[in-house]
């Protein structure tokens, strides 16, 4: 800028400023080629990808969060797609994948119009009246789930699965994951709430998929601390402690001063006298295990294990307000407050070997608030996939009992709303018309994806189920294992509507508030420098440097 022939310096230097089309544009690139990245995993026949980090630790996952967590990201605009994956997983726990290949497509669409000279606003508006449009088909789709229907509930855990690593085992999973989810929920007035901090999740290598089991109960990754206590206590009545079974140290400085070897005796005699009676105390109340957050003398692990009282030391706070739940136990801090109405009942509790290490089951919970779920693969990486797999199968079965309703999955949602979309265009007329018709379209990434895929001609695909749609067949979509034209309630195929909306409203949030955006600043070192030619974008190779 000049004035009088004095150029005027408003930013630093190094600052990047872009703005107007080419900003739009470069944002438009940098959220597609996100996008691009994690579309080959949608669906039963997506692909996994290796992620490897800096340090060499590798993941193998096809969970749209885990993948764009682990990628590091630099443009500003990706970091905004990034974020979508978050929401969609805090909120719903699956159909993070979908949710932002569908924003990419927003996005694709929008890049479309805006070369057409449709102003960014206007498609804005036409968006907004599809997302809600769009939210009111799913709505008149929705069937209604009977909270104590274990079947549907088992079917939307599957039809979850069916795109993991674990969907070799799906049926034996599904069932766990019901009953897990089913054990911790519970009613308040009306309503059924399910907070899943209530199902603790363990993971061990060795042994096959099929060996993961359910616990009526919880597992702390603890052996006993003395080898003379019990290895089994039946009818365990447990006390939670979360002091340390030890003499307390002052709080200040101080220093004790011994004349003759007699008082040095005095004085050890006290303190293991003063041990004596906090084991008495406990052995008073009439427990037979106890399970201390902090740590346990030597001295005490002596007279614990003489008193046949089965303990565990260090236990995480998190797993003993789960045993509280799953036992019925109190958590005390003081000893001096223990009774036995503070103790928490079980039938089994014991000390078994998985693998290498030890580790406490406290099983035959009566009507337990907590469960645990045992995870066995053969190696690390497929465990920690079988973990991420049957974190989405618990969010979305959470979902469909706190809701109560469910849509049709393959696809079938999409098309009803995007041949919804179509009629409804023309009634808002003018420009926004065009913005609800691009809505339409792009909403078909999902089946269009599902196909590709799966080895199927998209075009013929989309053609098919809206053939279908138009017999007043709405619940068809794609068979992606024979490769046609299905009913998917018949397949079983079905998610919670919540995750349909969710996807909806995060993918249409996230794309209008990108082509928002005329002006992109960046100070020295920030993002947002244009990604080069956006060719071969098929996968994670074809990232553009500044994405990763």
């Amino acid at each position: 800028m000049m004035a009088g022939q004095q150029p005027i310096i408003v930013l630093k230097e190094g600052t990047k400023r872009e703005s107007g089309k080419g900003a739009q544009s470069n944002n438009i690139q940098a959220a597609r080629a996100i996008s691009e990245s994690v579309k080959s995993t949608l669906g039963p026949k997506g692909m996994d990808k290796m992620l490897v980090d800096s340090m060499g630790d590798v993941v193998v996952t096809n969970d749209g969060a885990t993948i764009l967590k682990e990628i590091d990201v630099e443009h500003p605009a990706a970091k905004m797609i990034v974020e979508v994956a978050k929401s969609q997983d805090e909120e719903c726990g699956d159909g993070t994948t979908t949710a932002v290949v569908l924003t990419g497509e927003l996005l694709k669409e929008a890049g479309i119009l805006l070369e057409k000279k449709i102003h960014p606003t206007v498609i804005n508006g036409g968006y907004q009246l599809a997302a809600k449009k769009a939210k009111d088909v799913l709505n008149k789709m929705a069937i209604d789930i009977k909270p104590n229907d274990k079947k549907t509930l088992i079917n939307i855990a599957q039809t979850s699965m069916a795109s993991k690593g674990a969907s070799a085992e799906k049926d034996i999973l599904a069932g766990i994951v019901v009953d897990a989810v089913v054990n911790v929920a519970e009613k308040r007035d009306t309503k059924i709430l399910v907070d899943l901090d209530n199902i603790q999740i363990q993971k061990k290598q060795g042994g096959g998929m099929n060996t993961t089991e359910i616990i009526e109960g919880i597992i702390l990754d603890k052996e006993r601390v003395h080898e003379g206590m019990p290895t089994v206590v039946k009818n365990a009545k447990i006390a939670l402690l979360n002091a340390a079974l030890e003499v307390k140290k002052t709080e200040v400085d101080a220093r004790i001063q011994i004349q003759d070897p007699t008082q040095l005796q005095a004085f050890l005699d006290e303190e293991e006298g003063m041990i004596r009676k906090m084991v008495e105390k406990i052995k008073a109340s009439g427990a037979n295990v106890l399970i201390c957050q902090k740590g346990v003398d030597d001295i005490a692990q002596h007279f614990l294990a003489k008193a046949g009282i089965y303990t565990v030391r260090r236990a995480k706070k998190s797993d003993l307000e789960k045993l509280a739940k799953a036992t019925g136990a109190k958590i005390i801090s003081n000893l001096d407050d223990l009774s036995d109405s503070d103790l928490g009942k079980s039938g089994i509790l014991e000390e078994r070997k998985i693998g290498d290490d030890k580790m406490t089951f406290v099983t035959k919970c009566n009507n337990p608030k907590a469960v645990s779920i045992l995870i066995r693969g053969t190696t690390e990486h497929v465990t920690d996939e079988l973990e991420r797999a049957l974190h989405d199968a618990l969010s979305v079965v959470k979902v469909a009992m706190e809701d109560g309703k469910m849509t049709p999955g393959g696809g079938a949602a999409a098309i009803a709303i995007s041949m919804a979309l179509r009629d409804y265009a023309p009634t808002v007329g003018g420009r926004q018309q065009m913005a609800i018709e691009a809505f339409a379209d792009a909403v078909e990434i999902i089946p269009k994806t599902l196909a590709e895929n799966a080895g199927l001609d998209p075009i013929d695909m989309i053609l098919d189920i809206r053939n279908a749609h138009s017999k007043g067949k709405g619940t068809s979509g794609i068979n992606v294992l024979d490769g046609k034209v299905d009913d998917m309630l018949k397949l079983k195929v079905v998610e919670p509507l919540r995750l349909s909306i969710q996807e909806l409203s995060a993918s249409s949030e996230a794309a209008t508030m990108i082509l928002r955006i005329d002006d992109v600043i960046a100070s020295r070192g920030g993002g947002g420098g244009a990604p080069p030619d956006m060719g071969g974008m098929g996968g994670m190779g074809g990232m553009p440097p500044g994405m990763m």
